[in-house]
């Protein structure tokens, strides 16, 4: 679209925003009438860990999306010349999961739970155990359940609880909403009537009645709505909060706020049965849209849904480009010392290019990047690991290699299940996030894990923030009875260019041999937990 076209879609409110609160970025991406990105802007952030909780502040949680605003606005100002004034529709985005706990006042019970936390496994089991269906730590009921078995004392004045994603959308608008897809991480969801399973609400009231709160679930919980429908309008007070210049205007529509894996779907056009799609950053996830229900309840595999409320089978491992990242961090270091300008862009690529030279295996190299727990292989704490013995190859290419296999060895571990136990098929798996950006590196070593053909769009880099774009402008802009999944395939994806990579044979074997050595390493990771503190 010439610049013309943007500046007249940017003055005429013909544009839709979406905001994403990653792990360590929260981005914003604002599209034109033709769902293009035409400016984005982002804020760096980080987690702390404190008194044992992975957690962001509310300071950091407003500052950080305020900065990430005016960077885009100052993008569009930079850009086009025009001081951006209205949007056509809004859409936040976060991190699934977690706890955030308010009192009628609407003030924060406890500090923000995140889902890096891997403290309610009794919560955890019980659940599991009553519904029947999989409840991750992770998940927000979870969270509240473990409050209550610890006879924790704020539960009895909780007036509300939500997520990230649920909090943003509150304090703009109003209104205490979150798209089913978000809300399948809070709580079970009836497939049949897109919202939470009522069965199940009243099996957890059950449990918890002899406690006897003044509170049922169904009171504290927010509503569910699906993709296309409008979850409020941007008010005053709100405008104000998100831009602190105050040029914004309220009375901005918004789409429901949805979760990261949501926006992932949305970005990588995987919203239809049978595709699938991987986000790789600082946490992994693969998510396959099922033709049928799953035959029985596994622990490492989570039910959630698509934004438009189909059912969706996701492996979630806490873990995968932390470690990774901190060496390449420690090579650019080394490279400063001999006076070296490093450029990082380059120096990912180089490394990552590496691996592709070195053993299909690894050459017996063995490597864990728990930065924190991992439920799927059962650990409540992590603790990063590089081990070899006396005679494996030790060389720059294997070192890559393992700490590449390594980023993916717990998300196999989950994914055998879902295609070698439960059948699952799939016929494209869709790659994004900043594991896959080195071009064909990433992409390559997930088609050897998962043995099966990876895409990568022109758009993987683009993520969640664009993904919540979306469903804003798919909420705007829909035809009467058009799906999400239409929409997508004809307004947003006709004529997109994608780069598919089949497994290599040698590749799949190798990462077998290196999945078995991780099985069996385990004990070496519990070790280190255990004697590491």
């Amino acid at each position: 679209m010439d610049k013309n076209r943007i500046i007249e879609d940017i003055q005429n409110g013909k544009t839709a925003l979406g905001i994403e609160f990653g792990s360590t970025r929260i981005k914003a991406i604002l599209t034109g009438s033709d769902n293009v990105p035409i400016a984005s802007g982002a804020h760096d952030w980080e987690n702390q860990y404190e008194n044992h909780i992975w957690t962001y502040s509310l300071d950091a949680i407003w500052n950080g999306l305020q900065d990430c605003y005016a960077k885009m606005a100052e993008d569009v100002k930079a850009q086009y010349g025009v001081t951006l004034e209205t949007v056509g529709a809004l859409g936040f985005s976060a991190m699934m999961h977690g706890y955030m706990a308010f009192d009628k006042d609407g003030e924060l019970l406890v500090p923000f739970r995140t889902w890096r936390n891997t403290i309610t496994e009794e919560a955890s089991k019980k659940l599991t155990e009553v519904f029947q269906f999989n409840i991750p730590q992770r998940w927000s009921i979870a969270h509240l359940y473990q409050a209550i078995l610890n006879k924790e004392e704020h539960v009895s004045s909780i007036a509300y609880f939500t997520t990230l994603a649920g909090y943003v959308h509150w304090k703009l608008t109003g209104e205490q909403v979150l798209g089913v897809g978000e809300a399948s991480g809070m709580f079970p969801i009836d497939i049949a009537t897109k919202d939470f399973d009522k069965k199940m609400m009243g099996q957890f009231n059950d449990l918890v009645a002899s406690e006897n709160f003044p509170w049922k679930l169904e009171d504290i919980i927010p509503k569910v709505l699906v993709a296309g429908e409008k979850a409020g309008t941007l008010t005053e007070e709100g405008a104000k909060l998100l831009d602190v210049s105050g040029n914004l205007k309220a009375g901005v529509p918004l789409c429901p706020p949805e979760g990261d894996a949501g926006t992932g779907m949305t970005a990588t056009k995987s919203v239809e049965k049978r595709t699938g799609n991987v986000s790789a950053g600082t946490s992994v996830f693969a998510m396959a849209v099922l033709e049928d229900n799953l035959k029985k309840v596994h622990p490492e595999i989570d039910l959630v849904t698509t934004p438009d409320g189909s059912l969706v089978a996701m492996v979630h491992c806490n873990n995968c480009t932390s470690d990774l990242n901190a060496w390449v961090n420690l090579f650019k270091e080394f490279a400063e010392n001999f006076g070296v300008e490093v450029d990082m862009t380059k120096l990912f690529s180089v490394l990552y290019n590496k691996a592709l030279e070195g053993d299909a295996d690894c050459g017996g190299l063995l490597a864990y990047n728990y930065f924190s727990g991992e439920h799927v292989t059962g650990f409540e704490e992590g603790r990063p690991l590089f081990v070899r013995t006396p005679d494996s190859k030790f060389n720059l290419a294997n070192f890559m290699r393992v700490h590449l296999f390594t980023a993916l060895g717990a998300l196999k571990t989950g994914l055998d299940i879902l295609m070698k136990e439960e059948n699952v098929k799939l016929d494209v798996l869709m790659g994004h996030g900043g594991l896959f950006k080195t071009k064909g590196v990433g992409q390559k070593i997930m088609a050897a894990a998962v043995n099966t053909p990876v895409s990568v769009m022109e758009t993987a880099g683009e993520g969640g923030a664009w993904g919540i774009a979306l469903l804003a402008s798919y909420m705007l802009n829909k035809a009467d009875g058009e799906t999400l999944s239409q929409y997508l395939e004809d307004k947003v994806f006709a004529g997109q260019e994608s780069v598919t990579l089949e497994p290599d044979a040698k590749d799949v074997e190798g990462f077998d041999v290196f999945i078995k050595r991780y099985s069996e390493g385990l004990p070496i990771e519990r070790a280190a937990v255990d004697s590491l503190k």
